[in-house]
């Protein structure tokens, strides 16, 4: 188990509350044992955007619960369950020095559906706390997949990761997930799914296959025995008023700094005449910058260890560039508002913030020189191609830090002077 020291670099690195980062790390060691039990590591399929989050990309969004599709509906029983889940708690506790097992799992059916399970598992994580912390768990064996479930990796970017992400877990296709995040954004309009499904529109990478995620779309409405899901659908019963008013509530605690639900609700009709149509707006050109080379690329989709949000103000900047928000830049002793698009080196082999200023004009930043970084709620429309990887180690030069807000660092010289 990591040490309460570290959770709490994390806290200052992350900008996020302890709990929050605590029950993501138990939910990492949770993920393992559910993989590596041989009774459920074939049956049960992960799902939802904890499934993102921890399989494929870096949302940024922690979530709170594990949901699976069950293949097998004789691991439904209630009793089953609570004596199975019983094991696997006291296997990952052994290894990973996490209690599980002070208190007892529960499991109970939803409307006395047996197909349809909700359960809780306990836990007491690196803060020790008096009380048992709770993770909630969604079962469901009616859901049927509409694509080949695959292996991942478990994303867990804390120093105890060499004994996670060796084990891989059977969940959605990446496909199959965004058809089923969409389908979800139709049924019940909720902020993480709105947060989740636009994130992954903007990513060039995830928008090859709008047919095949379409085709998919309509396969799961039509086995759930609902309308296909449009933009009209989502927008046409009352949805904005009620997502509106819970955005802060169900997603404020889950991210660093909160983008404004407009610049997510707008894009919305993009998104459709994507999926529909396949219409994709014209690529955004790189910015320019004469005399470096291309953009700083990921090392890898997950990287072990810390070093990946360690140490790192552009951690911060990465942040701000995905979620597409100003950065509030301290430099050379004064403050700039910035939109962040990419990590270059010069010739002379010094890493450049790329980014353009609040008046318009380009402008690169050596990163030596950055004293802080702070992320507003303030969002831009891109005007090049957001090139930071949104997952994997930012590849770029440590140096002496001191924290600041957001868990991000200044560089220990003169305080920047407003101008």
């Amino acid at each position: 188990m990591i040490t309460v020291n570290e959770l709490r670099e994390l806290v200052a690195a992350w900008g996020l509350e302890e709990q929050v980062i605590e029950k993501d790390y138990c939910l990492g060691w949770a993920l393992k044992g559910i993989a590596s039990h041989p009774e459920l590591k074939d049956s049960w399929v992960f799902k939802g955007g904890t499934c993102l989050k921890k399989c494929y990309i870096e949302t940024y969004r922690f979530s709170e619960d594990l949901d699976f599709t069950v293949l097998d509906q004789r691991y439904m029983d209630l009793k089953y369950l609570a004596m199975i889940f019983g094991k696997v708690s006291a296997s990952i506790e052994a290894e990973s020095g996490i209690r599980f097992t002070s208190r007892e799992p529960v499991f109970r059916m939803r409307g006395n559906d047996p197909a349809n399970v909700e359960g809780k598992f306990y836990y007491i994580g690196p803060r020790n706390t008096p009380k048992e912390a709770s993770i909630k768990l969604d079962l469901n064996a009616r859901e049927k997949l509409v694509d080949a479930p695959v292996y991942n990796e478990i994303s867990h970017p804390y120093s105890d990761a060499g004994h996670v992400i060796t084990q891989k877990v059977r969940c959605y296709s990446f496909n199959e997930l965004f058809a089923e995040k969409i389908r979800a954004m139709g049924e019940r309009c909720r902020p993480r799914d709105l947060y989740d499904i636009i994130n992954l529109f903007r990513r060039d990478d995830f928008r090859k296959n709008p047919d095949v995620i379409n085709g998919f779309l309509r396969q799961k409405c039509s086995n759930k025995g609902i309308p296909l899901i449009t933009h009209e659908t989502i927008a046409g019963h009352g949805s904005k008023d009620e997502l509106i008013s819970e955005w802060e509530n169900m997603l404020g605690h889950q991210l660093p700094v909160l983008p404004p639900f407009e610049s997510f609700w707008n894009e919305l009709p993009l998104l459709f005449e994507w999926l529909d149509k396949g219409v994709k707006a014209a690529p955004l050109p790189s910015m320019p910058a004469a005399g470096q080379i291309p953009p700083v690329s990921e090392v890898s989709s997950f990287t072990s260890g810390r070093e990946r949000y360690y140490g790192y103000s552009l951690e911060a900047v990465r942040f701000a560039a995905v979620n597409r928000l100003f950065v509030r830049l301290g430099y050379d002793g004064s403050y700039r508002f910035i939109e962040p698009y990419s990590l270059r080196k010069s010739r002379e082999g010094n890493t450049l913030l790329c980014a353009v200023k609040e008046n318009g004009d380009s402008r690169s930043y050596r990163v030596e020189r950055i004293q802080s970084v702070e992320v507003t709620n303030r969002p831009f429309i891109p005007k090049f191609a957001v090139e930071f990887p949104a997952a994997g180690r930012i590849s770029a030069p440590l140096i002496q830090k001191e924290r600041t807000s957001f868990g991000v660092s200044s560089a220990r010289s003169k305080k920047p002077r407003l101008k």
